[in-house]
């Protein structure tokens, strides 16, 4: 069940607030609890049972792993669980990947094929998973004591804004407010707005920039013009800024509505001026989580060589890669951040601040919606062939402009660089930050948020296209 589906908007979500407000405080977490896992069955009703037995498991091992007084025992229950969740992920999102590719090498040697049922991926394993191992390495850490109730810790992993597409919420920087928090009623207006405004970037600029790029990438490669081919994979950069961000807003709001305060997921990541900057600004929760459960593990930057620095941060965007989904294609798209991201640290990053901010930028741009070339683009020969249109400079300036396309883009483009400048700053503070402004004294963004939150159903019910780029993953 999408955020962003009629079901959602019009009876799940309708009930759930209702419910969650009339309940006495001793209620509300059940309630949530009992949400959620109807929210997730919706759409995966096997894999939620898989997810209640690992959690029932997951929080025992920890328990025991807490409570060890030897630190063998508990780095043995580190392991226990590490390797249950790690093992989990790597059947279901993996085993397909590895199986395809032995065969590929087994039918260049003649040799036959291995026999295989090919495993259905469930919505949101990896966010479900990395949170999994952020619990038992945080308590490992002792960063923070596990929680006591078992009930509580199946809340923090399976609490419904975050389970299908995150925010990767670090455990320690929400299990007090599992078991203390309090919302107010402009905590819920806060929260609304937010939600609006994340269903407005979905519904009314991701879609419409969406269903553009897949026309376009549709268009036969012959019959293509590099002048297109750039609008496709320009309109496709900006579908996933939308997409993706906005149903990040969502799950904030969602989330505030009932007293969580989740960290933010996006920064603005088109006016970086590197690609290192970039990945402080996209999808940081998961930014967070590589940093802080793999890159410092591996040494971080306090290697002795700095050879090792660049092999862990190359390794570290692999996998960052290989996260995203299992083909070649992410790995390859993982591969070449990594590679700008050493190359920042080599000489890039120098030569792109001589430059000045707007050139900067928009080189950091060109090096990212290129690279989101291969992350579209399934087949690896096709998102080859696609990024050598690109540069090939061949065919006509052709193409037939839609009016809301157009108007859609300007105002994509308008809104992803506008905070690049500090005029527009105080804007972006006043929407997103939601401390100025409560039920007694701004009708105003009521108004707007009822008008965004109507314009997006209303696009919900009247178009067929809606996609959800990160449900893959």
């Amino acid at each position: 069940m999408a955020f962003s589906s009629i079901t959602f908007l019009i009876v799940f979500l309708p009930i759930f607030l209702l419910g969650y407000t009339l309940l006495p405080k001793a209620f509300k977490n059940p309630f949530i609890l009992f949400s959620s896992i109807f929210f997730y069955a919706w759409g995966a009703p096997l894999f939620i049972f898989v997810i209640l037995g690992t959690t029932f498991l997951d929080f025992f091992f920890v328990k025991f792993l807490a409570e060890g007084k030897e630190q063998r025992t508990r780095k043995l229950f580190l392991i226990i669980s590490l390797v249950m969740n790690l093992g989990l992920l790597a059947y279901f999102k993996y085993a397909n990947f590895f199986i395809e590719n032995v065969n590929a090498l087994l039918d260049s040697a003649g040799i036959q094929n291995v026999a295989w049922v090919k495993v259905v991926l469930p919505i949101g394993i990896s966010f479900y998973t990395f949170e999994s191992i952020t619990y038992v390495v945080d308590v490992y850490r002792k960063v923070h004591k596990p929680l006591k109730n078992f009930w509580d810790y199946q809340l923090y992993i399976i609490l419904f804004p975050k389970l299908i597409a995150g925010p990767i919420i670090r455990y320690n920087l929400l299990a007090d407010q599992i078991t203390n928090r309090e919302d107010t009623i402009d905590d819920k207006l806060v929260g609304f707005v937010r939600f609006s405004i994340g269903l407005a970037k979905k519904m009314l600029i991701a879609n419409v920039l969406g269903e553009q790029a897949d026309e376009i990438m549709k268009i036969p490669m012959l019959e293509l013009s590099s002048f297109v081919a750039w609008i496709g994979i320009i309109a496709y950069s900006f579908q996933i800024y939308f997409d993706f961000s906005g149903y990040s807003d969502m799950a904030i709001g969602l989330a505030r509505m009932m007293g969580f305060r989740f960290p933010e997921n996006f920064d603005n990541p088109y006016t970086s001026r590197s690609i290192t900057e970039f990945w402080r600004r996209w999808h940081i929760s998961l930014g967070q989580w590589m940093k802080n459960y793999l890159y410092i593990p591996l040494g971080g930057n306090r290697v002795a060589s700095p050879y090792r620095l660049y092999i862990n941060l190359w390794l570290v965007f692999l996998l960052s890669g290989l996260w995203h989904g299992a083909s070649w294609n992410f790995i390859i798209w993982g591969a070449i951040h990594g590679l700008f991201l050493i190359l920042d640290r080599l000489f890039l990053g120098k030569v792109l601040d001589s430059i000045g901010k707007i050139p900067s930028m928009l080189f950091t741009f060109v090096v990212v919606a290129v690279a989101w070339v291969f992350f579209r683009i399934e087949k690896f020969g096709d998102a080859v062939a696609y990024v050598k249109k690109l540069f090939s400079f061949e065919g006509d300036l052709h193409f037939e402009w839609n009016t809301q396309f157009v108007f859609i883009s300007c105002l994509a483009m308008f809104f992803s660089f506008m905070y690049a400048f500090n005029v527009f700053k105080p804007l972006q503070h006043f929407f997103f930050d939601g401390s100025s402004y409560s039920t007694k004294k701004s009708l105003g963004i009521v108004c707007i948020s009822m008008l965004l939150f109507t314009l997006s159903l209303s696009a919900l019910t009247s178009d067929g296209f809606n996609p959800f780029i990160y449900f893959r993953f």
